[in-house]
Parts: structure tokens; C-alpha cells; sequence
């Protein structure tokens, strides 16, 4: 039996930002995020927070992050940040249509009051002529009740986006 339980399941196409709401729980610590058909309209990054215990998006300036980024065709790259308004999450290939990319996060205590939310993630884009992967950490410096997440591109629409929550079960 899987320790998986698909909690959610969001679709959006055509939006500038997509909210899941109400997926954070008690029910779970650990939760693990997969975005499949994501395509957006410019090559940029997608950004990600939470969404606190009252329905508010949390934009202010307690996200921390970083990245590597391993292209195929250069050198490697590192990126990070402190005390920035969003999780940089991964980089995308924007065209318009179906660019390959798939994005899996997994997201630690999000509905504890009393510890920091933190995020594991992992992406890969097929740009065109080569891969891009990406591997990250995050932290969201907030001891409150997050209970869903805010989606967005740094620029342009998101043409179209699955996000499949999961909490993950752990047996004693």
C-alpha cells in the first residue's frame, strides 16, 4: 500500500497566478507537489508561496531559497536568496505550447504554528535544444499555519498548469 494519498488535484490555463487552497492539513508533516502541462507564455521562472490559514497569499519578505541549476550545453549555475517575497522554484521554457517541463516540491510542516515551512525541489525543462534540471531548497521564516500555495511566472500568463497534492503518510 502507498504511504501516497492524492489529497488534490487544480488545473488552471490562461492565468496569471493559480492558488490551491485548503490542502494543508494536521493530517500530514510531509507533502509532496507534482506540476505536470506546465507551459508558460515567456521563458521565466516560476515562483511560488503559501497561502496562510485565512486564505491570504504570504508576500512578505521571509522567504529564503537556493538553487543549482544544471544545464546541458554550459556550466552549471547557483542561485539564491534571503528575505525575498517568493520561492524562485524552477526555470521554464516559455513558447506557447507544451515545453516538457515537469516540477515535483515537497513541502515540510506547512501546518505547524510552531516550525518554519520548508521545500525540497526538483524540475526539468526541455528547451528546445537541451535540458535544464534544477534542485532547490527553501525555507518560509513564519511560525503560522500555511494551508495552500500561490503559483506564478515571474513574467507572462501561465498558459496551462496540473498541480497534484499529495500528503504523505508516514506508518509506525
Amino acid at each position: 500500500m502507498s504511504n501516497l494519498r492524492l489529497i488534490n488535484e487544480t488545473s488552471g490555463s490562461s492565468v496569471a497566478s493559480i492558488s490551491v487552497n485548503d490542502i494543508f492539513t494536521s493530517d500530514f508533516d510531509i507533502y509532496k507537489v507534482v506540476i505536470n502541462n506546465l507551459d508558460i507564455a515567456i521563458a521565466n521562472y516560476m515562483r511560488l508561496r503559501f497561502v496562510n490559514s485565512s486564505g491570504s497569499v504570504i508576500s512578505a519578505s521571509n522567504y529564503d531559497y537556493a538553487f543549482l541549476s544544471m544545464t546541458a550545453n554550459t556550466t552549471f549555475t547557483e542561485g539564491r536568496s534571503t528575505n525575498n517575497v517568493f520561492i524562485s522554484i524552477n526555470e521554464s521554457q516559455g513558447s506557447g505550447t507544451a515545453d516538457g517541463t515537469g516540477l515535483v516540491f515537497y513541502v515540510f510542516n506547512p501546518f505547524s504554528s510552531s516550525s518554519y515551512t520548508f521545500v525540497l525541489n526538483q524540475s526539468s525543462t526541455f528547451t528546445g535544444t537541451y535540458n535544464r534540471n534544477t534542485k532547490g531548497i527553501a525555507v518560509l521564516k513564519q511560525t503560522a499555519s500555511m494551508t495552500g500555495i500561490n503559483m506564478f511566472s515571474a513574467s507572462g500568463n501561465i498558459d496551462d498548469i496540473t498541480i497534484r497534492t499529495y500528503g504523505l503518510r508516514v506508518d509506525s
